[in-house]
């Protein structure tokens, strides 16, 4: 015979998976992170999202967090999930859930895209779980940033200290730039 389950830790496991599921969960993070069924999960996720949630494989490379804007975010977002850890006493998803949260507030608060989604920033926690991520201090700022763990890391830079020739010249970039000359010429013929 089964145990039965306390309806107070079901309630606990629905109430994370609705949190999850608001801040973008794909459908593989819940089953990995609650005890609920799969049909249960994905009544759920079309309950609150009003939607079937997506379909494909979770990203499995930690090579996206390697790369320039993304290595910055991630670094954001890992940096702010190890202080949470660091100095309280909650869950392991719960530290990610509220990480990522505060994460979305400080990106959005200085105007920049929030590159990082839930879902990628629970796959860089297992990524520095499983010892294949870690953060590197700049010798530059001093900022910590995510990096390879077995990465030769003796003088790195980071990408903030060290931007690649082409940052900020994507195509939203050059449109603004376009658009402000365009102003500054429209304003220049009515004076």
């Amino acid at each position: 015979m089964a145990t039965p389950r306390s309806i107070v830790t079901e309630a606990e496991q629905v109430r994370l998976a609705v949190h999850l599921i608001k801040l973008g969960a794909r459908l593989q993070v819940l089953e990995s992170e609650t005890d609920l069924s799969y049909e249960r999960l994905l009544r759920l996720y079309k309950e609150v999202q009003g939607k079937s949630p997506s379909k494909g494989q979770l990203p499995f490379s930690t090579d996206w967090f390697m790369t320039w804007q993304p290595n910055v975010h991630a670094s954001l977002f890992l940096n702010i999930y190890m202080n949470l850890i660091k100095t309280t006493e909650i869950e392991e998803i719960e530290a990610v859930a509220k990480a990522y949260e505060l994460y979305l507030e400080q990106v959005r608060a200085t105007g920049n895209e929030d590159l990082l989604s839930i879902t990628r920033a629970w796959r860089l926690v297992r990524f520095v779980d499983a010892d294949m991520l870690t953060l590197t201090p700049c010798t530059k700022c001093g900022g910590l940033f995510v990096n390879h763990t077995h990465e030769l890391t003796a003088g790195y830079v980071c990408g903030l200290c060290n931007p690649p020739a082409r940052a900020g010249k994507t195509r939203a970039a050059r449109a603004a730039e376009t658009a402000e000359a365009e102003l500054e010429t429209v304003a220049a013929t009515t004076h």
